[in-house]
């Protein structure tokens, strides 16, 4: 199996895809007021936004999309106005991570993990 999306709920379509936008994503469907789906600029993955009329309280899920250089991407998001909860740091599990949280509160890591990602030192053996 590989994983084809993800899909988020929004309460204001509009607004989420223009902050996706700004992140460099590019739409590929555009099925106001209810649905919108972009792909990565790298990669094949896609993800879709889902329109709701509210939020429910729900256990915070966390959309991981990895990039070369964390930090170069951060600065350039930063400059078009884009604000982050965590700037990008080493975590102990190998990975270099930024966090920000989409219109309706959706956490986003922004990471880099190279071989690490699948292969840490403490990978199980096949």
């Amino acid at each position: 199996m590989n994983l084809n999306q993800v899909s988020l709920p929004v309460t204001d379509l509009e607004r989420s895809a223009a902050f996706y936008r700004q992140l460099g994503f590019r739409q590929i469907v555009s099925s106001p007021p209810a649905y919108a789906r972009f792909e990565c600029p790298a990669g094949e993955s896609t993800f879709s936004l889902h329109r709701v009329d509210h939020l429910d309280a729900r256990q915070d899920a966390i959309i991981y999309f990895e990039c070369e250089d964390v930090d170069a991407l951060c600065r350039a998001l930063t400059a078009r106005g884009v604000t982050f909860e965590q700037a990008p740091a080493d975590q102990p599990w190998l990975w270099r991570e930024a966090y920000l949280r989409d219109p309706d509160g959706n956490s986003l890591c922004l990471y880099h993990a190279g071989r690490n990602r699948r292969f840490p030192p403490w990978r199980l053996p096949e």
